[in-house]
């Protein structure tokens, strides 16, 4: 797939709608005056779309899964503005019978400057995909969870309606909404966005290891495990490996199971040095791009 361009203009609503869409109390969050967008909206912006059933993919929404998500800032996100996003395929592995993983990286920059606003990655799993002969591991490794009792956990509750407020930000996808669309999936009842788990357990993370200071958060990534239901309670458990390290593990309260897992977070706020910036973005500015 060559890289996906997306334009993406959004306003202090928008921001605000996101906050109250991963269940934000925080004035800062959901308050045009002095209004701070959360590190993990980064998800959102400049979304392609969900292109995989496009006539030259060939894929059904059936085939495919939210495997994983990870988020790097470069710096704040702002609370309005215009942003570009390039995303592009990093990889794909074979995992034979099991089906098939592609990677999508997507670069996200401010359009007044051009500056790198934040790297988001995508692991998606194809059921069926797999046995074409491509490589079977990139070298990654989840991250290890501590075998150990936590230092720290943050419950963050989610309400009956939180589908439907965070669908607002941009994913209508039926199956978090629509009862018999859901039931055709699978599932007793619409679930929640994925990426609606993932940004309770990031709001999580910097109430428990920021003090609530959003801007700290650098770094956030974790694999997905279990759907989780609206008004079910989020348990997410942190370990600390160092001063601005944590590994944590998101865990639906009322039913004992792991909704998000091997996550990772990093703390210290936004980066702008090299070393925070992939070697697919090294390569684009040494090319000028």
């Amino acid at each position: 797939m060559p890289p996906r361009e997306t334009i993406h203009t959004f306003t202090t609503r928008d921001t605000i709608l996101y906050a109250l869409g991963i269940g934000a109390e925080r004035l800062a969050h959901i308050y045009e005056d002095g209004l701070i967008a959360y590190p993990m909206m980064s998800v959102i912006a400049a979304y392609p779309g969900f292109f995989a059933p496009e006539p030259e993919y060939g894929v059904t929404p059936r085939q495919v899964l939210h495997g994983e998500q990870s988020i790097r800032l470069h710096r704040m996100m702002p609370a309005a503005g215009t942003v570009r996003g390039v995303t592009t395929i990093t990889d794909i592995l074979d995992k034979g019978a099991k089906g098939a993983v592609v990677n999508l990286t997507r670069s996200i920059h401010d359009v007044a400057d051009d500056s790198l606003i934040a790297t988001v990655d995508t692991g998606l799993f194809l059921r069926g995909g797999g046995g074409f002969g491509g490589i079977t591991t990139n070298g990654r490794r989840p991250h290890p969870i501590p075998d150990r009792p936590a230092d720290k956990e943050v419950r963050t509750p989610t309400r009956e309606n939180q589908a439907a407020i965070y669908r607002l930000s941009g994913d209508y996808n039926p199956l978090h909404i629509d009862p018999a669309r859901a039931q055709a999936m699978g599932f007793d009842k619409p679930i929640l966005h994925g990426l609606c788990t993932f940004g309770f357990a990031g709001r999580a993370l910097i109430e428990g290891q920021a003090g609530g200071d959003a801007s700290r958060l650098s770094r956030l990534g974790a694999r997905f495990s279990t759907p989780v239901f609206p008004g079910e309670t989020l348990l997410t458990r942190i370990w600390i490996e160092g001063k601005e390290r944590v590994a944590f593990q998101t865990l639906v309260e009322e039913r004992g199971v792991i909704a998000l897992t091997n996550g990772l977070a990093e703390f210290g706020g936004p980066s702008q040095q090299d070393d925070c910036v992939d070697d697919a973005h090294r390569t684009r500015r040494s090319q000028g791009k």
